[in-house]
């Protein structure tokens, strides 16, 4: 059995640590055919998002990928980012945070079609799942230009069974 990699629960904790601490966090990314964003966005094969309780609906960060529907330009669009391209998460006030070394080497890296990327829905059975402004029905704002947080605005953890 192989060791789970320690980067996915370091990412969640940073998010967590930011949103404790009223900051914005932010997740850097090396784009490549697997990583779902808007590429109209992607600057030197790399994008900055926002992943903010307010800028994202129905966020999910599990082992193998960081999965949520942001706005763009006013648009809903479908966010998928495998762990593996994660290049840091951090505070954008003040760029507290952790740096991650790219591995394009995973397994789930190699070989997958875009395609075959599942696509966003409620968290599978025994996952974690953020609750987000969506699913209560808060109106979400675009993900390039969510405000930071307020403390009464904290995410909350949901475990399914």
């Amino acid at each position: 059995m192989s060791e789970t990699s320690t980067k996915p629960y370091f990412m969640r904790a940073i998010y967590e640590w930011c949103t404790d601490n009223g900051y914005t966090p932010y997740m850097a990314v090396k784009v490549t055919p697997v990583v779902r964003v808007p590429m109209e966005f992607v600057r030197n094969g790399e994008i900055v998002l926002n992943i903010s309780f307010g800028a994202t609906s129905g966020l999910k960060m599990d082992n193998d990928a960081v999965a949520f529907h942001a706005r763009f330009g006013g648009v809903s669009r479908e966010i998928y980012v495998p762990v593996g391209n994660v290049q840091a998460v951090y505070a954008s006030e003040n760029g507290q945070g952790m740096a991650f070394e790219v591995d394009l080497s995973e397994p789930d890296m190699a070989g997958i079609s875009p395609a075959a990327i599942p696509e966003i829905t409620k968290p599978a059975i025994g996952l974690a799942a953020v609750s987000t402004r969506a699913e209560t029905g808060e109106k979400s704002t675009d993900a390039a230009q969510a405000k930071p947080e307020k403390k009464s605005e904290k995410p909350s953890l949901k475990i399914i069974k």
